[in-house]
């Protein structure tokens, strides 16, 4: 089946996607258009295509060389000095921005059905769908997120993450930050007496023994850092999985 690009006038058949969360939406939805993609991007966990270095230094020559159709990006994923190269080889780049659910789900769709030309996937309906309805408690516990130890880094303001995560009644201690992701340090977030720690596997790889000693006594909830930052398939089952690791901290 023709895949057609409403709104650019052609059809687009090859797609490189500088974007794990993007590269996971398109070959769950049309796998045949992926011709390239990051050393990062790990699911599906046998996708054939090339491999054309990280989300932070790509190989420009390499993707050119796969003469995509549309390069799919991310402001927040890929350097602004990379995606000039691309477009200064002649190639079409779709950047995204995702800071939160619901420019999650109008961006997918842009990507998916306006920019690729795609039929509205079932699974972002089902992404949608499994959302609906959901609503933090009246008093959600205050949490500081760290995403990198060493030094520690910690979600601030206006991340998807932290939108996923007030949605799920979980307040960041550090919304209101001046940056999206401060360093801060140990002392300071013992200091700013959090209710709970939240330790994603990803950027960091936090584990059950790497991280919540740094934070005795305080419950932490270990959770899975794809369905925590990615925006693409396993939003649908996001709720269920980080609602799951939140209850299982918190309980008691």
């Amino acid at each position: 089946m023709a895949h057609l690009n409403r709104g650019r006038g052609r059809a687009v058949r090859r797609v490189v996607s500088l974007v794990p969360s993007l590269t996971e939406a398109v070959a769950a939805t049309a796998p045949e258009l992926l011709v390239g993609a990051t050393d990062w991007c790990t699911h599906p966990a046998d996708l054939p295509v090339a491999r054309i270095g990280g989300t932070k230094n790509p190989d420009v020559a390499a993707v050119a060389a796969l003469a995509p159709d549309l390069v799919l990006a991310n402001e927040e994923e890929n350097r602004p000095a990379d995606l000039d190269a691309l477009r200064a080889a002649g190639l079409t780049v779709l950047v995204t921005e995702v800071r939160s659910l619901p420019q999650a789900f109008t961006e997918l769709d842009r990507m998916l059905t306006g920019a690729c030309g795609l039929p509205r996937p079932d699974w972002l309906d089902a992404a949608e769908a499994a959302w609906r309805g959901i609503a933090p408690g009246p008093r959600p516990p205050r949490a500081v997120v760290p995403i990198w130890r060493r030094p520690w880094m910690v979600l601030g303001r206006d991340t998807f993450a932290g939108d996923l995560l007030a949605r799920l009644g979980v307040a960041n201690a550090y919304a209101a930050h001046t940056e999206r992701y401060p360093r801060v340090p140990l002392p300071d977030l013992l200091a700013a007496r959090p209710d709970l720690v939240v330790l994603p596997d990803e950027p960091y790889r936090f584990t059950a023994g790497d991280g919540p000693e740094s934070f005795p006594g305080l419950p932490a909830a270990l959770v899975s850092g794809r369905h925590l930052t990615w925006y693409g398939p396993s939003l649908a089952t996001a709720p269920a999985v980080l609602g799951g690791a939140l209850a299982a901290a918190t309980a008691g």
